[in-house]
């Protein structure tokens, strides 16, 4: 399939360089749709006719690169986001707006091509050939860039102190949000075993007797993937026992 693709800069040059790169891309193949030099004219644009990706610049003239996805997002068929910018402090804002990618400039070809090769992915899903719940992510923030963490690899969600601890079977991350917004967005997928602790439903392997130093004896769960035990508080064994089928 061949991607048609609009470009909004402000900026020419910014425009002519965008269009050298597409046209030299060979995977995905690419159709240059159309150009807008702001948001107006994008909008414009797009009431005519339909574009598979959005090459959207954040510093513009009159409404910004980020109130255009906000806009864009509310159309019947809306452009996958891929923001092309100078700058990186907008990332974090840019994936809440379920960008495809974010490119600073200047823009490598082999990096576009992979932003576009997102966009394909995204189009497939949209037409139902690889939609799944498995594929949802969890933006986490580390060392100035962000990072996609597949929700299906994680195995809990411990607090610890000021932050949350991100624990997959790989590796763990930090983020910054609480325990309590975390469980009420991803609820069907992950129980409460403990005030500090949130543990994926399919990673329960067992509940078994153990000795916490802080709590003394009680209960706490085997996950699979990871070999540490977390405790269960009192309250939560039942609930615990009966996810993991016992």
């Amino acid at each position: 399939m061949s991607l048609s693709v609009l470009i909004v800069d402000d900026e020419p040059l910014a425009r002519a360089r965008l269009r050298a790169l597409l046209s030299d891309c060979r995977a995905p193949a690419v159709v240059l749709g159309g150009e807008a030099a702001n948001a107006a004219e994008a909008v414009a644009l797009l009431q005519r006719q339909t574009f598979d990706a959005a090459l959207l610049d954040i510093n513009m003239p009159g409404a910004d690169g980020l109130a255009l996805a906000q806009t864009l997002r509310g159309l019947p068929q809306p452009p996958a986001l891929v923001f092309v910018t100078a700058h990186a402090q907008h990332a974090v804002t840019a994936f809440e707006l379920d960008a495809a990618d974010y490119l600073t400039k200047p823009v490598r070809l082999e990096r576009l091509q992979a932003a576009l090769q997102k966009v394909e992915r995204i189009i497939g899903s949209r037409q139902g050939l690889a939609a799944d719940p498995a594929r949802e992510m969890l933006l986490v923030q580390e060392r100035g860039r962000i990072e996609r963490v597949p929700l299906a690899e994680v195995v809990y969600f411990k607090s610890e102190q000021k932050y949350v601890t991100v624990r997959t079977a790989a590796r763990s991350y930090v983020i910054d949000e609480s325990l309590n917004a975390l469980e009420e967005r991803h609820a069907p997928r992950f129980m409460r075993i403990h005030r500090n602790a949130l543990v994926a439903r399919l990673a329960l392997r067992a509940l078994e007797r153990n000795f916490d130093a802080e709590e003394g004896e009680g209960w706490a769960v085997r996950l699979a993937g990871v070999d540490e035990l977390l405790t269960v508080s009192r309250r939560q064994v039942v609930a615990v026992r009966e996810a993991i089928g016992g």
